[in-house]
């Protein structure tokens, strides 16, 4: 999508912080961090605006998604835990119509989050 601005991040057009990267997703750091750790993993192709239009068939994607975020909370050294969020529709906060998990961490995060 030609508007969307993680797409124009994902294709090099806008910069970032980049943490970790796969055939198919892009780690990078939040500009507007929640967290000590706070990055961003989106799938480098626009598949969905959220997770409310997932189906059974992005199962592989999500491993990719699920299996990277672990790998970067291991080498960002959150032994004492990590949070992965993922924000649908304005109630939720979510900004940006591109799927997308933040990893949380460096501190100890509240129950409820909101």
């Amino acid at each position: 999508m030609e508007s969307c601005l993680f797409c124009k991040i994902a294709a090099g057009a806008i910069p970032c912080t980049k943490v970790a990267e796969t055939d198919h997703v892009l780690a990078f750091r939040d500009i507007d961090p929640k967290a000590p750790t706070h990055v961003l993993l989106i799938p480098k192709r626009h598949l969905s605006e959220s997770a409310a239009d997932l189906n059974a068939g992005h199962g592989t994607l999500l491993g990719e998604l699920f299996a990277l975020a672990a790998d970067i909370a291991r080498r960002e050294g959150l032994e004492g835990g990590w949070r992965l969020v993922t924000n649908v529709g304005p109630d939720a906060g979510q900004s940006v119509q591109h799927l997308h998990l933040h990893l949380l961490g460096g501190r100890a995060l509240g129950w409820p989050p909101g």
